[in-house]
């Protein structure tokens, strides 16, 4: 499986993000596709998890301004952003888990200004 996240960039704080997740294989046949974040100097952690069936979970910290969301048809997953903050500021990562193993792909950057 390989993963292509796109659609970050440098927005000012209160603005909005749609980042994409490209699939090389239908997601409908992924256990669970998943955005995981990085920011400088932090561990990755997890944003939002999204399985196969439409089944979607966050994060405590991320919910109410993040949005996970798929269509099959196009083999993407995206994940809306809201009211960004300075310290939604990371490198955010794709994650496909099936078959046992784990994919991630290149990340996007977002950079929020204050």
């Amino acid at each position: 499986v390989q993963l292509q996240a796109s659609g970050g960039g440098l927005v000012q704080a209160g603005g909005s993000l749609r980042l994409s997740c490209a699939a090389s294989v239908s997601i409908f046949s992924i256990g669970a596709m998943a955005w995981h974040r990085q920011a400088p100097g932090k561990q990755r952690e997890l944003v939002a998890v999204m399985t196969s069936g439409g089944v979607t979970n966050y994060a405590d910290s991320m919910k109410g301004r993040f949005t996970i969301s798929g269509d099959n048809a196009k083999n993407m997953m995206y994940l809306q952003i809201n009211s960004l903050k300075p310290e939604d500021s990371a490198v955010y990562y794709c994650c496909a888990v099936t078959s046992g193993a784990r994919y991630w792909g290149r990340g996007t950057l977002v950079t929020v200004s204050s």
